[in-house]
């Protein structure tokens, strides 16, 4: 793939505008999987996430296509569900949610999920980010790892989820 990805900044107030976008992203990434319930409810966490007044969320395109997404939405204070994974939490703990990133396939591998986390990131005043990754997914922990995240537990927030690796990281990332 060698176009380039532009990038644009969403929040709370525009979630009408792009939540069917992300819904079909979503669809997209996971056409194979949907017979999953848990899938299913995407657009509940799509939703619960953008009905944050601090949202943030970046939508990448490759001309009027869109390639991918990401977004989260900052902690309420004493809710940082990482907490419990941890002996001693640090000194500060404004923590961003990052929620979801989703890249469609055809640009996996080139840079995109990096362009599009880097660009959520940079953005973010709080001192910590959290993330769940899927622990069958070791190649997608590493990703994080690489940029800087690192496995502090294990949890399945929900009966019919998957078990995720809790990732925390300092930032701003370096």
């Amino acid at each position: 793939m060698t176009s380039t990805v532009r990038l644009r900044h969403y929040g709370h107030d525009d979630l009408p505008k792009i939540r069917q976008t992300l819904l079909d992203v979503h669809d997209d990434v996971y056409a194979a999987e949907m017979e999953n319930e848990f899938n299913q409810r995407f657009a509940w966490f799509v939703d619960h996430w953008g009905g944050h007044p601090d949202f943030s969320c970046v939508i990448g395109y490759d001309g009027d296509e869109v390639v991918g997404f990401a977004y989260g939405a900052p902690a309420t204070d004493g809710r940082e569900w990482w907490r419990n994974h941890l002996d001693t939490a640090p000194d500060r703990t404004a923590t961003f949610h990052f929620s979801e990133l989703m890249v469609r396939e055809q640009w996996r591998k080139t840079g995109t999920a990096e362009q599009l986390h880097r660009a959520l990131m940079e953005t973010r005043a709080e001192s910590l980010a959290a993330l769940l990754v899927d622990v069958t997914h070791p190649k997608v922990q590493a990703l994080y790892e690489s940029w800087g995240y690192r496995k502090v537990g294990e949890r399945q927030p929900f009966p019919d989820s998957p078990v995720y690796a809790v990732m925390i990281a300092d930032l701003p990332l370096s």
